[in-house]
């Protein structure tokens, strides 16, 4: 089936807010598709490509790795892909999500704790500094003191 309409890598850039360069990025790593190319040797897209973008774009919006996608494309790709399987993926981004929001609050944490010990006065010494020179092992979702 013939797309209505062929168009050049800039305007699919226009049309999907996805730079040039990381468009053919994502053409070098298999995530969107080669396109045709004109007798002239320029690629050609079709909506088709804008479709794909936007899914990549949003995706990646919502915290998916390319490799996440990739896997979500392959199977959409392949017409093989259930409601489950799309689930299963998505409760397990979610879990990753949820221990980066666990992650990012232990660092505000710390980040409090080492701003209130600063007084601001110009002394030679500086708690914040101080903190970031302690050795610490960090030992899956908690801080050990070494």
């Amino acid at each position: 089936m013939k797309q209505l309409e062929d168009f050049s890598i800039g305007v699919l850039s226009e049309r999907s807010g996805v730079n040039i360069e990381t468009i053919r990025y994502y053409e070098k790593i298999g995530v969107m598709p080669k396109p045709a190319r004109s007798a002239a040797g320029y690629r050609v897209y079709g909506n088709d490509h804008t479709r794909r973008l936007h899914f990549v774009r949003r995706g990646r919006e919502l915290g998916f790795s390319l490799d996440e996608l990739r896997g979500l494309l392959r199977l959409v790709d392949g017409h093989a892909y259930t409601c489950r399987e799309v689930h299963a993926l998505t409760i397990e981004h979610l879990k990753d999500i949820r221990q980066k929001i666990a992650d990012l609050r232990r660092l505000e944490r710390a980040m409090s704790d080492m701003a209130a010990k600063c007084t601001g006065d110009q002394v030679p010494e500086c708690p914040i500094i101080d903190a970031l020179f302690e050795v610490r092992l960090v030992k899956r979702s908690r801080v050990v003191q070494a």
